[in-house]
């Protein structure tokens, strides 16, 4: 397989710095609604504080990939004297927990790196510098294209809805407009 440059965009947290404000969560989820900044539901945030307030801990985490399957992981870790469960740290949106879903579909919510903008707007608004922002080129090996998440979302609805209806309802949303 051909090596390419790829671009390697990475968020860092420190989550000593965070304080729980959840700052990140309100801005991504404006962000991200449709028109952008119109309405907020920190639901739809690519970004969750995970939460322990009595142990004062704060844990910021980025959705990442849809799982189907549930996992086995539930240790636990205990950094700087706080401890962490392993899903705490997770990014999947999987059916173990309602975090990374979109609230109205059940639809696995993404981290975009708020593509299209310098930095992303968690990373600008976070108040205390827990979130940094890196960008930089590695010369990787090449991809097999992965699904969209177009092709993600249509196999979730197909899933529930059962094919048929999602094929009905293109058709028919096809032939008004």
């Amino acid at each position: 397989m051909a090596k390419i440059k790829k671009k390697i965009r990475t968020i860092t947290v420190n989550a000593d710095k965070c304080n729980g404000c959840r700052t990140c969560e309100v801005m991504c989820s404006a962000f991200h609604a449709v028109p952008p900044y119109s309405s907020n539901n920190p639901g739809r945030s690519r970004i969750q504080i995970i939460t322990d307030r009595l142990g004062d801990i704060w844990l910021p985490v980025f959705a990442g990939e849809y799982t189907e399957a549930e996992c086995m992981g539930r240790n636990k870790y205990i950094i700087d004297g706080k401890e962490y469960r392993e899903c705490d740290s997770c990014r999947a949106s999987c059916p173990a927990r309602d975090l990374f879903k979109e609230p109205d579909s059940g639809l696995p919510l993404k981290c975009d790196m708020c593509d299209g903008e310098d930095e992303p707007i968690c990373v600008k608004w976070c108040l205390v510098d827990a979130l940094s922002y890196e960008e930089r080129e590695e010369e990787v090996e090449e991809e097999k294209p992965n699904m969209t998440q177009m092709e993600i979302g249509l196999e979730q609805f197909a899933k529930k809805h059962g094919l048929q209806t999602v094929i009905d309802t293109v058709t028919r949303m096809a032939k008004k407009g």
